[in-house]
């Protein structure tokens, strides 16, 4: 890890573009658990809008993912991949809801077909 005051110069100095995240949230004890989604989609129109994701564990813990503030565009058969993170680390997980929003009052409502979907803890990546 990187101390808040120094991050930049210790990155800077390396010699390959560097991107950057701070597993850090608003709720104590201020971490964030990371996992990347892995999804395709089946819909036959093109779908753009945010994702959340509820997971549940075997003792039947939940807890909700924050919402990323850039939009997805979601094709037929396409790959997308997005990080989101979780306030709590549920070590095994028995549930995965997904939940997909447009942020649009007005409009029609769309689902998001999901044809194959993985989540994969970048913390924790054993798992």
């Amino acid at each position: 890890g990187y101390y808040a005051d120094r991050w930049k110069n210790l990155l800077i100095s390396m010699s390959s573009p560097t991107k950057t995240y701070f597993d850090t949230s608003d709720q104590d004890p201020f971490c964030m658990y990371n996992y990347l989604l892995d999804i395709t989609t089946w819909n036959k129109n093109i779908r753009r809008g945010f994702i959340k994701v509820k997971i549940t564990d075997y003792t039947g813990n939940t807890v909700e993912s924050e919402m990323n503030s850039e939009a997805s565009t979601f094709q037929q058969y396409k790959r997308v991949k997005i990080l989101t993170g979780f306030n709590q680390d549920l070590d095994k997980i028995s549930k995965i809801s997904l939940t997909f929003s447009t942020k649009t009052l007005i409009g029609p409502k769309h689902k998001l077909r999901i044809l194959q979907m993985k989540l994969k803890s970048l913390n924790n990546p054993e798992r």
